[in-house]
């Protein structure tokens, strides 16, 4: 086991990605706190979680809120005596628009905060907790191909975004380096993950969908599995010497 005895907190892990990124810690040894903003959502993971046998703490907060992530990071630390892997895969497009003429205030502060403050706040609350342990840790954000080039199913809100996140992951790098903290991002193509994205995959056209087909070298979308793996070397020993970096998973969709 990769992970035996590690703790990792996953944020948005009550389904998608999140989920499969959770359960994936989990096998591999981790004691895993779980957290969205939904608790009986994340009742479902727990269940599968215990069901493999390893602990697991739900921690329902808003990532947004500052003073509720601090509450999770001491809630996990109360329970299991510290924390060592933190996954920021809370957020997406959130049913925001993708026109520019439609998106409003609203739209661009919504996945702006999730997203990218989200994903500060919980570094700020854990990178401290790390810091104190001084045992050092392992931080991986889930950013998107959209912050590598632009968004073809949400709006230039997400993509602003997902860019910040690959902003945030280089910096947060250089800085705690020295402390042993391991930050890096992965970057996903499209996932039939959430309710939303799969309706927009099947509002298209056969044509449309071929043509997005055909512009991936591995000619199929991603599954969350696979993405899952790549979080999962992140978050261990695998990648002791991978740092600020973020890795497409893209079936070859992007190169650079």
């Amino acid at each position: 086991m990769r992970l035996k005895d590690k703790v990792a907190i996953v944020t948005g892990s009550s389904g998608g990605l999140g989920r499969v990124i959770a359960l994936i810690l989990a096998k591999e040894g981790a004691k895993v706190v779980i957290n969205d903003i939904n608790e009986d959502a994340l009742k479902a993971t727990a269940l599968e979680i215990e069901k493999l046998g390893q602990p697991v703490l739900v921690c329902p907060a808003d990532v947004t809120n500052k003073a509720q992530i601090e509450g999770m990071v001491q809630s996990a630390v109360n329970k299991f005596g510290s924390v060592d892997i933190l996954v920021n895969n809370a957020g997406g497009a959130l049913h925001t628009p993708a026109p520019l003429a439609e998106v409003q205030e609203e739209h661009w502060n919504k996945v702006i905060d999730v997203n990218l403050k989200g994903a500060f706040f919980c570094c700020q609350a854990v990178i401290a907790q790390m810091r104190r342990q001084k045992t050092g840790g392992k931080i991986v954000n889930i950013s998107a191909m959209a912050g590598r080039t632009y968004a073809t199913l949400a709006g230039a809100q997400y993509t602003s975004a997902k860019a910040g996140i690959g902003g945030l992951t280089r910096h947060l790098a250089r800085e705690f380096g020295p402390d042993g903290i391991n930050v890096n991002a992965v970057a996903p193509t499209v996932m039939l993950t959430g309710e939303r994205v799969k309706g927009l995959w099947q509002a298209k056209t056969e044509e449309e969908r071929n043509r997005t087909l055909q512009s991936i070298p591995l000619r199929r979308l991603a599954e969350p599995e696979e993405v899952a793996r790549v979080v999962l070397f992140l978050a261990s020993e695998d990648a002791s010497y991978v740092t600020g970096v973020t890795l497409d998973v893209n079936g070859g969709r992007f190169m650079c």
